[in-house]
């Protein structure tokens, strides 16, 4: 893992409780930093923060719906009276498979509500702290879909599309206040939601269709969540105090080999 100082620094990861988001609250709470993890699922990110304390770190647990603007204000308030938010995380996000004909409203509104107000709500919770803190670090998780054409994820593509664009209209609108932002765009990482993608629709083929998914990386695997973490663990640094405004690929060679 990635070694940083984050002693003293407050850090909230939404989605916190698995996958990317349990990576990323380990390794933060492991270079020092208080994790403050929101999640849904409470029993997830109650689990995450008994490992982080068990190893001795610092984690405090929030059940946050990121989509309901008075819960985010709510969770944000109640550490903004106690820290600084140095750095907020916004991890939070659903994936949807479908073209534009198979993609029902009820779909598009969905992630919507989670991928894009979500990431909008915990912005806009922590950027009066910030900008008073005169200092913050906003990490956005977007995606390969943000950026190039991605089969059958057309309402996933928009709304990381727009946490793309909203992650450069953030670094320009508060570099005068000593606000970064930038954002990570992962191609397929290895987690447990694809574990249960694949189980649930390609049941007896489990092993093919992990091979397979695998290949569609350049590098020939997925990635890891640590390797995730570790991106994320130098672009909240302070090492990295000269770069915002700017999306990051961790794809395996995904953008630029595959095409």
């Amino acid at each position: 893992m990635a070694s940083y100082d984050y002693n003293g620094k407050t850090v909230l990861v939404t989605g916190g409780g698995s996958g990317i988001g349990e990576a990323l609250s380990i390794a933060f709470a492991a270079n020092g930093a208080t994790v403050h993890i929101l999640d849904s699922n409470k029993d997830a990110a109650m689990n995450v923060a008994e490992k982080i304390t068990k190893s001795e770190g610092r984690a405090h647990l929030h059940s946050c719906d990121v989509s309901n603007q008075e819960d985010v204000k709510r969770v944000f308030a109640g550490i903004a009276e106690k820290s600084n938010l140095d750095v907020l995380i916004n991890n939070a996000g659903i994936a949807h498979v479908g073209n534009l004909e198979n993609t029902s409203e009820k779909d598009m509104d969905r992630l919507y509500a989670v991928n894009i107000k979500g990431v909008y709500n915990c912005m806009q919770a922590a950027i009066s702290k910030m900008k008073a803190q005169k200092s913050g670090v906003i990490l956005n998780m977007a995606s390969i879909a943000s950026s190039i054409g991605i089969a059958d994820r057309f309402a996933y593509s928009m709304t990381k599309g727009a946490v793309l664009t909203m992650t450069y209209s953030v670094a320009r609108d508060y570099i005068d206040f000593g606000i970064r932002c930038n954002s990570i765009s992962p191609a397929r990482v290895h987690t447990p939601f694809v574990d249960g993608f694949i189980s649930k629709n390609y049941p007896g083929k489990e092993a093919e269709m992990f091979g397979k998914l695998s290949k569609t990386q350049p590098i020939g695997r997925m990635g890891k969540p640590k390797e995730v973490a570790n991106l994320a663990l130098y672009l909240c640094s302070d090492e990295a105090a000269f770069v915002t405004g700017t999306d990051f690929p961790i794809d395996g060679g995904f953008i630029k080999l595959k095409q």
